[in-house]
């Protein structure tokens, strides 16, 4: 088994979660807050990272972001004592892979981390495709290097405006539910809301449609979900 980062402050969870992993033979790595972040979660082996949102100096939105900006498909699960639909939202808009809200079940937490590895892992192997993909329109995308062009000009995307944007890019004139987008996409099999693909599909239509309000490629279908057309 590889490596389980846990950035948390409070001791009493520390050794909950250190017991829990390394039952599994996880090894596993405490961070007291996310000053060193960066590096520990960069090491190699390092599967999953289960990261506290209250935390000291850094805050966790701010932890997670930076790392799944550098590291897109290494799994972060959230642990929080908020249990807002917004706080969620947010988290998953920054390209967490699970959210719980504390008391936790230790079990449900183990069984959620192993989960987003998976997915995770099914992601890195698709990696192995070609990694150039011809976009549509003026647009083009690198998957490898997670680079998008637009009219010979870099875009610049969040790493979950990327994932979405791939997974559309991958399944041309299908018609995806904003459902299956959660699932396939964020890693959930449900949630309280699915405005989160809502505000992704518009953020994307913004920097890549010729003209947002009248989309020719990223296509609503009402009632169903979103299309994506190459031809437009």
């Amino acid at each position: 088994m590889g490596i389980i980062v846990v950035i948390e402050d409070d001791v009493r969870i520390q050794k909950t979660l250190t017991r829990l992993f390394e039952g599994e033979h996880y090894e596993v790595h405490i961070l007291h807050d996310g000053t060193t972040a960066k590096e520990a979660t960069r090491e190699p082996g390092v599967e999953a990272v289960v990261l506290d949102l209250m935390l000291p100096k850094i805050s966790g939105r701010e932890i997670c972001r930076s790392i799944k900006e550098q590291q897109p498909n290494l799994p972060v699960v959230i642990l929080s004592a908020v249990s807002e639909v917004a706080d969620k939202v947010l988290l998953l808009e920054l390209g967490a892979d699970d959210y719980m809200t504390k008391p936790f079940s230790p079990r449900e937490l183990l069984a959620r981390v192993q989960a987003a590895i998976r997915r995770c892992s099914r992601m890195n192997a698709m990696s192995t495709k070609p990694t150039f993909l011809k976009g549509f329109g003026d647009v083009s995308v690198d998957v490898e290097q997670m680079e998008v062009m637009r009219g010979g000009r870099p875009v610049t995307l969040t790493a979950q405006e990327f994932k979405l944007l791939r997974y559309l890019l991958e399944n041309p004139m299908r018609v995806i539910s904003r459902q299956q987008l959660l699932t396939e996409v964020w890693g959930y099999e449900s949630y309280p809301t699915t405005r989160t693909v809502d505000n992704q599909i518009l953020k994307l239509r913004q920097k890549l449609e010729p003209n947002p309000t009248e989309p020719r490629y990223l296509r609503t279908i009402h009632g169903a979900g979103y299309k994506f057309v190459p031809e437009g």
